[in-house]
């Protein structure tokens, strides 16, 4: 590490998270009609020296998008998954895809540190190695000593790349928006669930301080597991473009040969990595979502996850339909598995689509639950899987595919540290042996209470708008229409229900006032009963019993019915 010397602060705008509308965001990145245009330039020129016209061959097309940038870096990661859009030997060479680029200058790095907080370097940082630690399209890290003497890894995101990011965002929303209304065609809609959830996705990627919520988070996940951890972040160190977290010294998971020379086990590593995964997604609802070898280390006889701007959660009914469809798969059940992928997407079985569903089911089921777990292709599973939803209109839920991208990566890292085991054959031990029922009590009775929470929030709600109409009612300022479609019954059922209530509360001031006048005494007197208040016994009395020979001669009929 050398001493580092400070240049003139670069001044540039500190940028936000977008809002959900288009037209917040495209003010709040500026984003202009012009700006649009020369990027799609700038997209032609690059299609054009691809020769993509010729046609595009799957390393073409990975080629293509690294030289694109960051945006459709992240496009072809996510297409990678989505085999029912692109060719499987598409998918193949895209999930090579990886954000590296070439390293930015170190006087950019330091330049955009001390813009960020808004003091000298020199007041942070004792030291900090020019040369990168990793350089992404995205962002570039640096190894750094904290004035206090702290070893650190800093984050710095590439100037400019965010607002570039939401340029092409931009542009590829309005071209799918567009493309949906003259082509009726469900690769278009899903082309549009591709772009949807790269534009979810983009403000977490893209503001560190989103990352250092989610460090901090993990951190305490860890906690409770001695052989995993993650880096801690420096928070008051942390803006949307820098994070300051520790510096970890260990051996890249991809590196086998080094780790069997320091004494590790492989397949332990392996077999402790995915079940705590299973932990992460089953139990914990708060997962890894870049599992990459990049993004593991073997340090200090501990997993070591860094990197956690991609994470993914799970609530509690999704993590138990989960559970339930892995082990529809183990047990050849295609209702049950249909009947996980229907709640997911929150619909109804189609009752005449249904059979055919089942049917498609049974051909999925025979295929991967009939095989040995060990011999069991995940990747081809969860395509399988994936596409024959779509044909059905069935929606996975993004959060869900999300988990699936993260799987498939994981199963290809973990061919040389477990061969003879597939990865679901750790999770469905995990599931089986798992003795955390109380956690999943917990996990549905925070749900039912959330949702009286709600439901409770909008009982008030309710309450407080009754209190409003009230007073417009009392202000004469109230006016309801009502349309009863249908029978008139309803309405009789209720003129009968008020007019006995009007005769009963007749009937209680009769026997009231009678026995006011009783106890007065007033003259004259039947039956040492004042002639008023004996009066109003009698008419009290004969009211009662015509309100209950009119409940019996109505009720009688719906009896006999």
């Amino acid at each position: 590490m050398s001493e580092f010397n400070t240049g003139s602060a670069a001044q540039h705008e500190t940028i936000g998270i977008f809002g959900a509308k288009s037209a917040s965001f495209s003010s709040k990145y500026h984003l202009t009609r012009r700006d649009k245009l020369k990027r799609l330039g700038q997209i032609a020129g690059i299609a054009k020296q691809f020769d993509i016209m010729r046609g595009l061959t799957p390393v073409k097309m990975r080629l293509m998008f690294e030289a694109l940038g960051p945006t459709f870096v992240k496009v072809g990661q996510i297409l990678s998954m989505r085999s029912e859009i692109l060719p499987q030997s598409f998918c193949d060479e895209l999930a090579k895809l990886r954000a590296d680029a070439d390293p930015m200058p170190y006087q950019t790095v330091l330049d955009t540190l001390e813009a960020e907080c808004k003091r000298p370097v020199r007041e942070i940082f004792s030291s900090i190695d020019p040369t990168p630690l990793g350089s992404a399209s995205l962002a570039q890290v640096h190894r750094a000593t904290l004035i206090s003497g702290e070893d650190v890894a800093v984050k710095v995101q590439r100037p400019g790349v965010r607002e570039t990011m939401a340029l092409d965002v931009s542009i590829m929303r309005s071209i799918a928006q567009t493309a949906s209304k003259f082509v009726s065609s469900a690769q278009v809609v899903d082309l549009r669930g591709v772009v949807n959830e790269l534009w979810d996705t983009f403000a977490s990627e893209t503001d560190f301080l989103v990352e250092a919520r989610n460090l901090s988070e993990f951190k305490r996940f860890c906690d409770d597991y001695a052989y995993i951890d993650c880096p801690k972040p420096y928070n008051e160190l942390c803006t949307e473009h820098v994070l300051v977290m520790d510096y970890v010294d260990g051996i890249p998971v991809e590196n086998t040969k080094v780790l069997q020379d320091a004494g590790y086990d492989l397949r332990e590593i392996g077999t402790k990595l995915v079940d705590n995964y299973a932990t992460q997604v089953l139990d914990a609802g708060f997962f890894h979502a870049d599992p990459h070898p990049g993004n593991i280390i073997i340090a200090g006889g501990q997993i070591v996850l860094i990197d956690l701007g991609m994470t993914g959660r799970l609530n509690a009914q999704t993590r138990s339909v989960m559970r339930e469809m892995i082990g529809a798969v183990a047990k050849q059940d295609s209702p049950g598995l249909a009947d996980g992928l229907l709640r997911f997407a929150g619909t109804q079985a189609d009752q005449e689509d249904y059979p055919a569903l089942l049917a498609d089911l049974d051909v999925i089921v025979k295929e991967y639950g009939t095989v040995g777990l060990a011999d069991l292709d995940i990747a081809a599973f969860i395509t399988s899987l994936t596409q024959m939803a779509q044909r059905h209109g069935i929606a996975v839920p993004s959060s869900v595919t999300t988990v699936a991208r993260a799987l498939v990566t994981l199963e290809g890292l973990l061919d040389e540290f477990i061969p003879d085991v597939n990865m679901i054959e750790i999770i469905s031990q995990h599931i089986a042996t798992d003795k955390a029922v109380d956690r999943v009590i917990r996990d549905e009775t925070k749900a039912l209470g959330i949702e009286g929470y709600q439901a409770l929030h909008g009982l008030f709600g309710m309450l407080s708008e009754s209190k409003v109409a009230a007073r417009m009612l009392t202000r004469g300022q109230l006016k309801v229409n009502m349309e009863l479609v249908g029978s008139t019954e309803p309405f009789q059922m209720l003129s009968d229900m008020v007019n006995r209530l009007t005769m009963a509360l007749i009937v209680v001031g009769l026997f009231v006032g009678s026995s006011i006048v009783y106890f007065a005494g007033m003259k004259p007197v039947v039956f040492g009963i004042p002639v008023i208040g004996f009066l109003g016994y009698v008419i009290a009395f004969l009211l009662s019993l015509w309100i209950v020979f009119d409940i019996y001669r109505k009720g009688n009929p719906q009896k006999k019915r």
